[in-house]
């Protein structure tokens, strides 16, 4: 049988334990840069599948990364950073990893063989055909994430995958695969290393730009970030001052009059209406900011 890229031996790092330390890293350095490389060799595969993601997120569904080990919680980390960044739904974006939440801090690697509990975790979030899944597997044959994804298009839902080896089974059991080929490993079949850097890359590409495409975003500024602690807070009184050209402690008083809520300044301070009328324009829009604005100023 075929050796799949991700397993085979690495030349360039036979040597690796018996190098200086900063040789070791620097071996590891260099295999690292070819990684970029061979996500923009996807980025075609990329942009189809945050059409598809925007399109579904725009009419009620929601997105689900599913994957194991590493790729697991990947998956989990870009879902659980998008509603304190984008200010959406902790359901909007999910992850869901083999093992459950326990597999997020320790290893419970041998869940990844049962191919019916991926579709079994879908099934329990309340998985509809207007949702869509995104199965994350370095080698492309975890059987937890094919039959997830094998699942969620049976009932009608848009798939895709991030995996690392062309070819693999998980890439013909969805729509569109995402593959990008950064080549065997520094440390022989330790994916978490340049595939895992891959997945990550990957991973903020469709979070991000699907999250400009629903108005979650002005310019480059996170316009519906949560300000929840002292940094974030002084980053929207800095999106403040940007977006309305005014200084420090005027949006320090706009933000205060929208209580903390970023969004709600953004309206006030663009269209001069008051808390009540911007958070309803909001709510019409689901809090893209820009959206609401021009609803507000073609009814002035």
């Amino acid at each position: 049988m075929a050796i799949s890229p991700t397993e085979q031996e690495n030349p360039n790092t036979a040597e690796i334990d018996s190098v200086s330390t900063l040789d070791a890293i620097r071996l590891i350095n260099d295999e690292d840069k070819g990684v970029a490389g061979a996500v923009e060799k996807a980025l075609p595969a990329i942009a189809e599948v945050i059409e598809e993601v925007a399109k579904s997120l725009k009419s009620g569904g929601h997105l689900f990364y599913i994957g194991t080990g590493t790729s697991g919680r990947l998956g989990v980390l870009d879902a659980s950073e998008i509603p304190p960044t984008f200010g959406v739904s902790a359901e909007m974006i999910q992850g869901v990893i083999a093992g459950g939440y326990d597999a997020l801090h320790k290893a419970v690697e041998a869940s990844e063989d049962d191919k019916h509990a991926g579709a079994s975790d879908l099934q329990g979030r309340g998985l509809s055909k207007t949702d869509v899944v995104i199965g994350i597997a370095a080698s492309g044959r975890t059987p937890f994430t094919i039959g997830a994804v094998e699942f969620a298009r049976s009932i009608g839902c848009f798939t895709a995958c991030i995996t690392c080896n062309p070819d693999s089974p998980i890439t013909s059991a969805v729509v569109v695969p995402i593959v990008a080929l950064v080549g065997p490993e520094a440390i022989t079949g330790s994916t978490r290393m340049k595939a895992g850097t891959a997945q990550k890359m990957i991973l903020n590409m469709i979070s991000t730009v699907t999250m400009i495409k629903l108005g979650y975003v002005k310019g480059n500024r996170m316009t519906n970030l949560k300000p929840k602690n002292a940094k974030l807070i002084e980053r929207s009184i800095r999106i403040l001052q940007g977006e309305l050209d005014v200084d420090e402690n005027s949006a320090k008083n706009l933000f205060s009059k929208a209580k903390n809520d970023l969004r709600i300044a953004l309206v006030i301070g663009k269209t001069g209406v008051g808390y009540e009328e911007s958070s309803n324009a909001l709510e019409k829009t689901n809090f893209a900011v820009e959206k609401a604005v021009r609803i507000l100023r073609a009814t002035s």
